[in-house]
């Protein structure tokens, strides 16, 4: 089971750079569409500060490792 706690941020990459769309648990942002071409904070860093992102793919590989 995924922490509520483990917050990340999700962002698109844009022409212009990335676009936050907002701050939501590992979960949450794991089952959004993939569809959306969006990336995600690293959980391990506080999200809305970290410059550090991953693909949801590695989140679902990070979490899996926990």
């Amino acid at each position: 089971m995924i922490s509520k706690k483990q917050l990340v941020e999700v962002a698109v990459d844009t022409e212009e750079g990335r676009v936050p769309l907002g701050i939501t648990n590992a979960g949450q942002a794991l089952a959004l569409s993939d569809d959306l071409d969006v990336e995600v904070s690293h959980p391990d860093h506080e999200p809305g500060k970290t410059d550090l992102f991953i693909r949801k793919d590695e989140l679902r590989r990070h979490i899996r490792n926990r």
